[in-house]
């Protein structure tokens, strides 16, 4: 533990100060310079993935088709957006609502707020769970506001802020509002294949658990969101369906254990990537068994989230802000500052990659979740080990 000041009786500062105050100081710098930016440089605005989102909007508050190739691409490439072809929101039909709003506003002219209402949410996401989690204290909040997949994906306007919410009200409501913190998993539907393990158990830990108010209110909350699709666009889940067949997306590489394992093995034989999810499904269901009476969200529902994400058939390192909540549980249990130092150099290896890995798919970037995986294990034993010696030094 660190040593208190004399004179004020308040923890001196030590290494693991030193390096969330680097690692932090750079994110938050380097966020802000970008936010500012964003606003007088249309080039900045329109060459993120934001820009799909914009065009969807803008499609669809034409009753045009969202996932017409040449229409979707001429919006894009209009509005300034270099890369070749054509891009689409992957997210199921059911999320087509969340863009609409894009459709009434100019790219450059909702660049920032989309930027800001996800750095909105992410601040919202990280204070439940600070309350959550007892206020520990020692600024260990900050490695959850500025988590740098979070921040990419705000950088980048991507939506999987959206999915930390969805988990972190979950986990908050499940006691006591059960209908409603099923309604806040719809947010995590938003990206489904981030969450098979998670799922799986999720699903028999209502029937265990006699938990149907959550089932209630995820299918309430899904109901409202497909008819409301229905009447944005009436043919979208034919236009996704085509859309999907012929998009070729199986075949890209993204920088994760599934799809390493997939082009280690043969680059063509897409079902290799499914292979680990299946795995982990199958595992997380061993595990929650005997766990079944005493089960708890908050410490086994963390644990799952990581091993969803070690599985998944694709992740972007925006998406893994959704491993935000399991770090900073760990973080504000584990008494180890050498740990705590630990998590803060991997932000700084994190943050400071971009200047030799400038593609976010570069293979890279596969390290970066069994990094964070093996130091929430970690994290998690030295935290239970110090309970254990608690009773024994008594």
């Amino acid at each position: 533990m660190p040593e208190q000041s004399a004179a004020s009786g308040r923890p001196r500062g030590d290494f693991a100060d030193l390096t969330i105050a680097l690692a932090c100081g750079f994110a938050l710098a380097a966020t802000v310079l970008f936010l500012a930016a964003l606003t007088f440089s249309r080039p900045l605005a329109t060459s993120r993935d934001y820009i799909v989102y914009w065009a969807t909007g803008q499609q669809l508050v034409h009753h045009a088709n969202p996932y017409d190739p040449q229409a979707m691409g001429q919006v894009e490439h209009a509005a300034g957006f270099g890369a070749k072809g054509s891009y689409y929101m992957r997210n199921p039909p059911w999320s087509l609502p969340l863009a609409l709003p894009l459709g009434f506003v100019g790219a450059q002219a909702g660049a920032l707020p989309w930027s800001l209402l996800m750095l909105a949410l992410e601040v919202l996401a990280v204070r439940i769970l600070w309350t959550m989690y007892g206020r520990p204290g020692r600024h260990l909040d900050y490695l959850g506001y500025l988590f740098p997949p979070a921040l990419v994906c705000i950088a980048m306007g991507q939506t999987s802020i959206l999915t930390v919410l969805g988990l972190v009200l979950f986990m908050r409501l499940h006691r006591t509002h059960a209908f409603w913190a099923g309604a806040a998993l719809w947010l995590c539907t938003l990206k489904p294949h981030l969450f098979v393990p998670f799922g799986v158990v999720l699903l028999v830990w209502i029937f265990v658990a006699r938990k149907y108010r959550v089932l209630v209110g995820a299918a309430a909350a899904m109901a409202a969101s497909c008819l409301l699709t229905a009447f944005v666009d009436p043919a979208a889940w034919t236009q996704y369906a085509q859309w999907a067949h012929q998009s070729g997306i199986a075949n890209q590489f993204i920088p994760c254990l599934a799809v390493e394992l997939r082009t280690l093995i043969d680059p063509r034989a897409t079902w290799i990537a499914f292979v680990p999810c299946v795995g982990g499904a199958v595992w997380a269901l061993i595990y929650f068994w005997p766990r079944r009476h005493e089960w708890d969200w908050v410490e086994d529902g963390n644990l799952l989230m990581m091993v969803s994400l070690l599985v998944a058939p694709y992740c972007w390192i925006w998406d893994q802000a959704l491993a935000m909540p399991a770090l900073l549980y760990a973080a504000c249990r584990t008494p180890s500052r050498k740990l705590i130092a630990t998590l803060a150099l991997l932000y700084l290896v994190l943050e400071t990659q971009p200047f030799y890995a400038t593609a976010l798919n570069s293979p890279i970037y596969v390290w970066v979740v069994p990094a964070w995986f093996a130091w929430y294990l970690v994290a998690r034993a030295s935290s239970r080990r110090a309970v254990a010696e608690v009773p024994a030094q008594a």
